[in-house]
């Protein structure tokens, strides 16, 4: 089962992670993404870890996938190499607005929407690049990047 977790930056610059679909309270904090990701899933392990001390064998954790859903300060700030006044730029945004939304300032849902969209759009340009490695053998940044996440049945079968 496939489930959200939402990955949050608090007005305090710490970084939450929740899961607002499961019946029990997952949390994971710290103050980058991956402590709170490190920490969620010691909370999802230690929970595991109850159920089975418990003798409980059918939970909701037994075959969970966390499907990880952010704001944007989190993004902006794990991503922190993506440069903000040229994304602005770039995307016509005012670069100081764009880091008052890194800073946790609020955001209206329809500003949200369309800095949401110009990062997807920009993430999906980065996907298309096709790049010819030492052996000059042709490789997609989608295919590496399913290759890492399992998805890519040519890296399987290797």
């Amino acid at each position: 089962m496939k489930t959200r977790a939402i990955i949050e930056r608090g007005k305090d610059g710490i970084f939450s992670i929740f899961t607002p679909d499961l019946k029990s309270s997952i949390l994971g904090e710290g103050s980058t993404v991956a402590e709170a990701k490190a920490d969620f899933e010691n909370s999802v392990n230690e929970l595991k870890g109850f159920f089975a001390e418990d003798g409980i064998e059918d939970h909701e954790l037994v075959g969970i996938e966390f499907e990880y859903f952010w704001d944007i300060a989190s993004v902006l700030h794990h991503f922190d190499w993506i440069n903000i006044t040229k994304f602005a730029n770039r995307h016509k945004f005012s670069a100081s607005l764009i880091h008052q939304y890194k800073s946790g300032t609020y955001i209206s849902d329809e500003q949200a929407r369309k800095v949401l969209e110009a990062l997807q759009e920009d993430a999906m340009e980065i996907l298309s690049v096709n790049i010819r490695d030492v052996g000059n053998r042709k490789t997609s940044a989608q295919s590496v990047v399913s290759s890492l996440h399992g998805t890519d049945k040519r890296a399987a079968a290797k």
